[in-house]
C-alpha cells in the first residue's frame, strides 16, 4: 500500500514524458513535410530588382527595340548611290567602214526638299520615342515584380500562421487523447479535437503550395530555370508610411510617367512625319554626264576621223503624283490622333493617380487598426481558453472558436498589410516615383 502512491506518481510522470515526446514528434513532422521541402536561398529586395534588370527576359526583348531604333537613325543617313552605265555601238564597221565606239554614262538623284534631313530627324524622335517606352516597360516591370515580391512574403507568413494553428491545434489534441485515457473528458471531445488538427493540417499543405506557386512566378520575372531551388524573398515590408499630398502627386505624375513623356514624344514623332511627307512631295533631279570613244571610219565616202564626245544633262520627273495627298493626309492625321492621345494619357495619369492616393490611405487606415491591438487581443483570448479548457472549465467548442478568430484576425492582418505596400507600389508607379526598399 505504501507503493502505490509512487507508482501513481511514476506512472503520470512516464505519461507526461510520452506527452511531450509525441509533441515533439509532431511538430518537427510538419516542419519536415512542409517547411524543409525544397530549398531555399535567401533574396533581398535590393539584390531581387538588380536580377530583374539583368535577366528578365521579355526586359532584355525589349530593350532591342532601342538597338533597332538607333539602327534606324544610321540607316536614315543613307545617301542616294549614283548608277555608272557602260555602252559599246558599231556603225557596220566591218562592212561598211563606218566606225565604232565605246562610252560611259554616270547618273545621280540629287534630292530636294531636305529629304534626308528629316528622315534623320523623325529617325531619332523616333529613337527618344522607344527609349521613353523602354522607360516605361521597366517602370511597369519594377511594380509588377515588386508585387509579386510582396506577394511571396504574404504567403510565407500565411503559412506560418498555418503552421502556428496546426501545431497548436495537434498539441491539444495529444493532450485530448490522454485527458481521455485518464477519464478527463468526454471521448468525442478527443476526437474533436484530433479532427480539427486534421482539418488544419489540410490548410497548412495547402499554404504551401500557394507559396510555391508565388515563388514559381518570381523564377519566372526572374528569368531562371531552376527548378529545385527558390529563391525566398526576405524582409519586412512594414515601413510603407509615406505623406504625401494629392495634388503634389498629379504633378509628379504629369511631369515624370514615362508613358506621358512617351505620348508627348509621340507628337513630336507625327511632326516629323508631316515633315518628311512635304519633302516627299518635292520633285528631285536627275544628274547625269557621259563619254564616248568613237574609232576612226574609213569608209570613202564618208571618211571620219577618230573622235571624243562629252555629254552632260539634267532630268525633271513629271510629278504626276502629287495629284494624290494620301501621305500627306494620313500625317496630318497622326497628329491630330497622337494630340488627343497625349490629353487622354494625361487623364489616365490624374485617375490613376487619385485612385492610388485614395486607395493607399484607406489601406493605411486599416493597418493602423490592427495595430491598435487587435492582435495582441485575440493571442489573449486564445491563451485563456485553452487555459480554462485544459483546467475542465470550458469546453472545446470554445477553444475552437478562440483559434478560428486568432488565425482570421492573423491572416487578416498580413493581408491588409500585403495590401497596403502593394497600394504604396500602384501609388508611386502612378505618379512616376520611387522610393521603395525595405
Amino acid at each position: 500500500m505504501i507503493l502505490r502512491p509512487r507508482r501513481l506518481k511514476l506512472i503520470f510522470m512516464l505519461r507526461v514524458i510520452i506527452f511531450c515526446s509525441l509533441i515533439l514528434t509532431v511538430v518537427s513532422r510538419v516542419t519536415a513535410q512542409v517547411d524543409t521541402s525544397f530549398a531555399r536561398k535567401p533574396l533581398g529586395y535590393a539584390e531581387y530588382l538588380s536580377l530583374i534588370a539583368q535577366h528578365n527576359l521579355n526586359y532584355a526583348a525589349e530593350q532591342f527595340n532601342v538597338n533597332i531604333a538607333a539602327a534606324n537613325v544610321e540607316a536614315a543617313k543613307v545617301f542616294s548611290d549614283p548608277s555608272v552605265a557602260f555602252n559599246y555601238n558599231n556603225n557596220e564597221h566591218w562592212i561598211k567602214q563606218l566606225g565604232y565606239g565605246i562610252g560611259g554614262t554616270l547618273n545621280y538623284t540629287l534630292e530636294l526638299g531636305g529629304k534626308r534631313r528629316a528622315r534623320i530627324q523623325l529617325a531619332n524622335n523616333q529613337l527618344l520615342l522607344v527609349q521613353y517606352q523602354l522607360q516605361d516597360y521597366f517602370q511597369r516591370l519594377r511594380a509588377e515584380a515588386t508585387l509579386a515580391y510582396l506577394e511571396a512574403i504574404k504567403q510565407q507568413r500565411l503559412l506560418y500562421v498555418n503552421m502556428d494553428s496546426y501545431n497548436t491545434m495537434r498539441r491539444l489534441a495529444v493532450a485530448d487523447s490522454v485527458r481521455f485515457r485518464l477519464g478527463a473528458i468526454m471521448a468525442s471531445d478527443a476526437r474533436q479535437s484530433k479532427l480539427e488538427a486534421g482539418v488544419m493540417l489540410n490548410d497548412v499543405y495547402a499554404g504551401a503550395a500557394e507559396l510555391k506557386g508565388a515563388l514559381v512566378s518570381l523564377q519566372l520575372l526572374l528569368g531562371s530555370t531552376v527548378r529545385d531551388t527558390f529563391y525566398m524573398p526576405v524582409g519586412d515590408p512594414r515601413g510603407f508610411d509615406r505623406e504625401y499630398g494629392l495634388e503634389a502627386l498629379i504633378t509628379e505624375g504629369l511631369n515624370n510617367r514615362a508613358d506621358l513623356l512617351a505620348a508627348r514624344q509621340q507628337q513630336a514623332v507625327a511632326q516629323r512625319a508631316l515633315r518628311v511627307a512635304k519633302a516627299n512631295r518635292v520633285i528631285d533631279l536627275g544628274l547625269g554626264a557621259g563619254f564616248t570613244s568613237n574609232a576612226e571610219a574609213t569608209n570613202e565616202i564618208a571618211p571620219t576621223p577618230a573622235y571624243k564626245a562629252y555629254t552632260a544633262g539634267i532630268s525633271v520627273p513629271i510629278k504626276l503624283s502629287n495629284r494624290y495627298k494620301g501621305e500627306l493626309h494620313a500625317a496630318k492625321f497622326g497628329i491630330a490622333q497622337s494630340d488627343i492621345q497625349y490629353q487622354q494619357a494625361c487623364v489616365q495619369v490624374q485617375t490613376e493617380v487619385t485612385a492610388a492616393y485614395h486607395k493607399y490611405l484607406a489601406a493605411r487606415r486599416q493597418v493602423a487598426q490592427f495595430d491598435s491591438g487587435l492582435l495582441t487581443e485575440a493571442k489573449q483570448i486564445l491563451d485563456g481558453k485553452i487555459y480554462s479548457y485544459q483546467r475542465g472549465e470550458t469546453g472545446l467548442l470554445e477553444v475552437l472558436n478562440a483559434q478560428r478568430t486568432y488565425n482570421d484576425v492573423r491572416q487578416n492582418y498580413y493581408t491588409t498589410l500585403n495590401a497596403y505596400a502593394g497600394a504604396l507600389v500602384e501609388l508611386e508607379r502612378s505618379a512616376g516615383i520611387w522610393d521603395i526598399n525595405f
